[in-house]
């Protein structure tokens, strides 16, 4: 589709959650809406090299609560968008090798049940071999599992917001890279310049990724939002492991695995380059350290081969505390960002589109679907910077 000369909203960044955002703001009654993305179609930026992962355990009260309305609407995703998103319920198996992770595994869960996760439960080394027999537990002395975390399809979610918001009037403009923004002197930002010219535009949102701190600084705003590489190594095709295996975390080191269209895939968080430029490669290094790991701790992976050739990168969009950050730009008001996700941008894209379409078009002093003053944009100014538990 050709760029239109302007629009009420336009959205920069045509992943999950820029396509979120606009499912959601045109649901509100916004329709003119234009998504620009730089890339020549839908999925070709972090949300097709996502792995797909749900859950809501976390360490912080705003990410359950996140994640408990994500999953209220993805309980009702195909209904409202025709496109199945793969939730499956299979679990989110947290182990822990040290009793400081164990007590830090159990403070999470009382507060996740006190926000309603009743179904979230410490589990001893019996339990958790009854959860996952495949696992080694020499270096396990409990956990905690959640049997309605699971898996999602990121692509089946980006597909279904894409189609609905097209069917109801918003346009996707690929190939169009964000070049600039044109300014009134109130501070607000009057037109987007992008590589097939200028649209102008009442409103506009930055949805853009790991790319999101380069189109915040077009916009006069300093957005303290880093990318982070992630690398994942799979197996080739087999049955060894089951398909409705849960998500298995190790929580002292992050190391996790998951089966995926029949291959185990292996994830290890190691630091890599946040400044780095994005590329798929992945360190060879990397993968002989998690293989190893993998080895030790799922012995039945011992006779199944590494498919190296299929091992892939991407990238988070780290905030400094982790969490999310939605709302208006502080000093241009009709700037939006839904950014910062850290990892957690497809389970979250659900909520964090509705909740900035409501933010958006809601009277002053309305209610959101649930109180997002935690990710307000200037909590990090105002000192007011989420804390919670680096395992969670």
């Amino acid at each position: 589709m050709n760029l239109p000369k302007r629009s009420a909203v336009v959205v920069i960044g045509g992943g999950v959650i820029g396509a979120s955002v606009a499912h959601h703001l045109a649901a509100r009654g916004v329709r003119d809406v234009v998504v620009l993305d730089r890339s020549s179609g839908p999925g070709l930026g972090s949300t097709g090299f996502a792995t797909g992962g749900f859950r809501a355990q976390y360490g912080t009260a705003i990410n359950v609560r996140l994640s408990l309305l994500s999953r209220e609407l993805l309980m009702r995703f195909e209904e409202e968008t025709g496109v199945d998103p793969g939730y499956e319920q299979a679990g989110y198996l947290w182990l822990a090798g040290s009793e400081n992770a164990l007590k830090t595994l159990r403070a999470g869960n009382q507060m996740q049940r006190g926000e309603g996760l009743g179904e979230a439960v410490m589990v001893s080394r019996d339990e958790i071999a009854r959860i996952n027999p495949a696992l080694s537990l020499a270096e396990v002395i409990g956990g905690a599992f959640c049997p309605t975390d699971g898996f999602i399809k990121p692509l089946r979610i980006l597909e279904g917001y894409r189609a609905a918001a097209e069917r109801a009037g918003v346009r996707f403009v690929w190939d169009a890279e964000v070049r600039g923004m044109q300014h009134e002197p109130t501070g607000r930002i009057h037109a987007v310049a992008t590589s097939q010219g200028l649209i102008e535009a009442d409103a506009v949102v930055n949805a853009a990724g790991a790319w999101a701190r380069d189109v915040a600084a077009m916009a006069g705003v300093d957005l303290p939002v880093t990318p982070l590489r992630r690398q994942v190594v799979p197996t080739i095709r087999s049955e060894v492991l089951p398909a409705s295996m849960p998500m298995s975390i190790w929580a002292e080191d992050g190391f996790h695995l998951r089966v995926r269209d029949g291959r185990v895939l292996l994830l290890w968080p190691t630091p890599g380059d946040p400044d780095g430029p994005f590329t798929t490669s992945v360190d060879p290094a990397w993968i002989e350290e998690v293989v190893a790991k993998a080895l030790g701790r799922v012995p039945v992976l011992r006779d199944v081969p590494i498919d190296r050739s299929s091992a892939w990168g991407g990238l988070y969009e780290i905030s400094p505390d982790k969490h999310a950050i939605v709302g208006a730009a502080p000093g241009c008001p009709n700037f939006w960002l839904a950014n910062g996700s850290s990892g957690h941008g497809v389970m979250h894209a659900p909520a964090l589109g509705l909740l900035l379409a409501e933010m958006m078009t809601s009277a002053s002093g309305r209610a959101t679907s649930l109180d997002a003053h935690p990710l307000r944009p200037t909590r990090f100014e105002e000192g007011g910077a989420i804390v919670g538990p680096a395992l969670l």
